[in-house]
């Protein structure tokens, strides 16, 4: 294999991707095919949850491997590591989240998640955020609230209405016509903006008097990585539908969408099928989903993730960075500008960290390492983003 290769038959999805050549993965750190260790503080956008190669997943994979794999297009058969997650799943959920329908990704769950709320409801119209990122299929799309990204696609779905997120006066946008309120509970592309002064509460309860249904994407800040298990715990809102992904099977594959059985029921009859899927469900990713959940749920993971942001905004004070946006492990450091988000990642590439942006504001530092990342890992990464901070200040001097 060599990086030619890589840039000759590999689709791309941007014209200058990192490029890092990878050899292996294990705890925080990635290796290139050099030899070199590289700090890891995204875990893959989110989506390794337990680090690299956790021993306690990587187990879970080799011995479900060893059973079987695929054996049916989901639904159909009784696969114990899909049954046992499911289980497990609605005994750390409130009680109308006790049912789960398992896909591939956070993107498909967004689908059947705009599915069920149409099915449900018999509406058509569906509220978003302004600024929001729900994935990239034509319905996820659709909500996309940034129309530069997704003007080249159209024509979307349609009856899609946008409000501004942490507006109370758009709340009343919501109205007898509308099936569903889809909100990421933090709003991660646009930057890690926290809902305030109760707003999804709020949406919550305009939603119960017009009959919508409130979906929340927990996608990003689900399992654990904003100091509870998920966000919308923090503040004080239960949605009709949660959609989960990224870190629930530790690096591999997985989204689902969780509801209520009553309303689940409705995509099972008139008509039959109402959403289906090949490879949902597969025993494999439910077996490290099912390991994950076990690791974040039975250890001090999640009681330590405070003691961790803490670290992080302690030590991450420069002139450059204007303020810290995010909780838990899903930080995001403002610069001044993009210029200094861009210098800081790629410069923190050559010097073995990896650092990332976030998808719609050009000033932010993607941080959202492992769960599972030492103090002194978290010290030795904030020192380096400190030096580079401090050698862009003597370049912008001279």
């Amino acid at each position: 294999m060599s990086k030619s290769d890589f840039y000759t038959y590999q689709a791309q999805t941007s014209p200058h991707p990192l490029a890092l050549e990878v050899s292996h993965a294990k705890g925080s750190y990635i290796y290139d095919t050099d030899g070199n260790a590289h700090l890891d503080f995204v875990a893959g956008v989110s989506a390794c949850s337990l680090g690299h190669c956790h021993p306690k997943v990587v187990d879970a994979v080799k011995t479900q491997v060893e059973k079987y794999m695929h054996v049916m297009v989901y639904g159909e058969y009784v696969q114990e590591p899909a049954v046992a997650y499911a289980k497990l799943l609605a005994s750390h959920l409130p009680k109308n989240l006790n049912s789960t329908y398992l896909v591939n990704s956070g993107t498909e769950a967004i689908e059947g998640a705009l599915k069920l709320a149409r099915r449900h409801t018999g509406r058509s119209q569906i509220i978003a955020a302004k600024n929001a990122y729900h994935g990239n299929t034509m319905g996820s799309l659709s909500l996309m609230g940034l129309e530069e990204r997704k003007s080249a696609f159209r024509p979307l779905i349609p009856a899609i209405r946008f409000i501004q997120f942490n507006s109370d006066e758009e709340l009343k946008k919501i109205n007898e016509k509308t099936a569903a309120v889809v909100l990421e509970t933090i709003q991660g592309g646009a930057g890690f903006i926290l809902p305030k002064n109760g707003y999804l509460e709020k949406v919550q309860k305009r939603c119960n008097e017009v009959g919508a249904l409130l979906i929340l994407d927990e996608i990003q800040p689900g399992f654990g990585r904003t100091g509870k298990l998920f966000a919308f715990e923090h503040f004080n809102c239960t949605p009709d539908i949660l959609v989960i992904g990224k870190g629930m099977a530790s690096g591999l594959p997985v989204g689902a969408f969780v509801s209520s059985k009553e309303l689940m029921a409705d995509l099972k009859d008139s008509p039959k099928f109402g959403h289906i899927t090949t490879f949902g469900g597969n025993p494999v990713i439910a077996a490290a989903s099912l390991a994950t959940l076990k690791e974040i749920t039975e250890t001090n993971i999640i009681p330590q993730i405070l003691e961790k942001e803490t670290l992080f905004r302690n030590k991450l004070k420069h002139p450059l960075i204007k303020e810290i946006r995010g909780k838990g492990l899903m930080l995001a450091p403002i610069m001044e500008n993009k210029e200094i988000a861009d210098y800081l990642v790629l410069e923190a590439t050559k010097k073995g960290l990896i650092l990332f942006w976030l998808l719609f504001e050009p000033k932010a530092v993607r941080i959202s390492p492992p769960l599972t990342i030492s103090l002194k890992e978290i010290e030795e990464g904030c020192d380096q983003i400190l030096s580079i901070l401090n050698s862009y200040k003597s370049e912008a001097v001279n």
